[in-house]
């Protein structure tokens, strides 16, 4: 509910939506409130983890929670760019992108939300700073 939100809050969302033409934003879907919901659960919290991580340097415990992370992260990014590219805005509610050139204006805006994910999983899947080098002996 806006009533819980500062009003410089809600009119700077309202103003960020109008301009970028984010129907997300202006009228969020439920899927998109589960994803923020997600996000403020899960993601928010684990950031000062992961940035804890990082900060003291090769902490390889961070390994495979950041693969999760970062992987999750990255799979939300899917229904959101499919609904920015693939969306009938004509009948939406708030103006939504009506050209192309809109819809990757919007989508830019989300694309930190892919690429610093899948930069981290990168990181910790090829990284030898973050793998566990200790090998099994067979018998």
């Amino acid at each position: 509910p806006k009533e819980l939100y500062p009003k410089i809050i809600t009119e700077f969302t309202e103003q960020y939506a109008r301009g970028a033409k984010d129907t997300l934003m202006a009228n969020p879907p439920v899927w998109f409130k589960a994803i923020i919901a997600v996000e403020l659960t899960y993601q928010l919290p684990f950031f000062f983890v992961a940035a804890y991580a990082f900060f003291m340097g090769k902490c390889k415990w961070i390994r495979l929670p950041l693969i999760v992370y970062s992987t999750h992260t990255a799979t939300t990014l899917i229904p959101i760019l499919g609904h920015i590219f693939f969306y009938d805005f004509s009948d939406s509610p708030v103006p939504g992108p009506a050209t192309f050139e809109e819809r990757m204006t919007l989508a830019t805006i989300y694309m930190p939300y892919l690429v610093i994910p899948l930069l981290m999983l990168f990181v910790m899947l090829f990284s030898d700073d973050y793998k566990d080098h200790r090998h099994i002996k067979s018998h």
